[in-house]
């Protein structure tokens, strides 16, 4: 398990010492829009967490938590957060820049063909498809997503989880009442797990 944390730790010391440049940090945020048709949170924290190692899984989670708190997209929250953690106003600028920048000039093209094109019907069948795999790509990040509770065998986080989901997903309760529920129980349970770890 040392083994395991001994990279992380001496990986995210090396970010804090040598972030990445505003240029990178555009250039990241830019591609992982231009590869998110559906969603961009799948091919954030492939990009984050395994390709770049900007993040551990466990980090991007807190900050992705976090993200959900502020108003706005969680996505371009993130962005933002990320962006000036490692490079300050400037980086969270650069990387809002890069997530919103390319994908606004692509859609407002896709947009100008879709007014003349959208009747065909090969094309209504086309965009059913892709919203499938939208769909698909979001399952595959939350199960990543996952990773770290189901390693640490963290049950009580699971349980909470699953009632969220529960209580939104299948109850349709509104969002913001669980939400209210929700933090105060897991805030409670983290605080009583670290209180019987030590």
């Amino acid at each position: 398990m040392a083994s395991e944390t001994a990279p992380a730790v001496a990986s995210a010391a090396n970010i804090v010492k040598h972030p990445p440049g505003l240029r990178t940090l555009f250039f990241a945020f830019a591609k992982m829009s231009l590869s998110g048709f559906g969603g961009v949170l799948v091919f954030a924290r492939r990009a984050i967490v395994d390709e770049h190692h900007w993040m551990t899984a466990e980090e991007f989670n807190e900050t992705f938590a976090i993200c959900h708190f502020l108003p706005g997209p969680n996505i371009v929250n993130l962005a933002m957060v990320f962006g000036a953690r490692l490079r300050g106003i400037p980086g969270g600028i650069a990387a809002f820049a890069g997530l919103l920048g390319p994908p606004m000039l692509l859609v407002t093209a896709l947009a100008a063909l879709y007014g003349h094109f959208g009747q065909v019907d090969a094309l209504r069948r086309a965009l059913a498809g892709v919203s499938c795999v939208a769909v698909g790509l979001l399952a595959s990040v939350v199960f990543r997503m996952m990773s770290p509770l189901l390693k640490k065998r963290d049950v009580l986080a699971l349980v909470v989880m699953a009632a969220v989901f529960a209580a939104i997903g299948l109850a349709r309760l509104p969002l913001q009442e669980v939400l209210l529920a929700a933090v105060p129980i897991s805030l409670l349970v983290t605080y009583a797990r670290l209180r019987w770890a030590r």
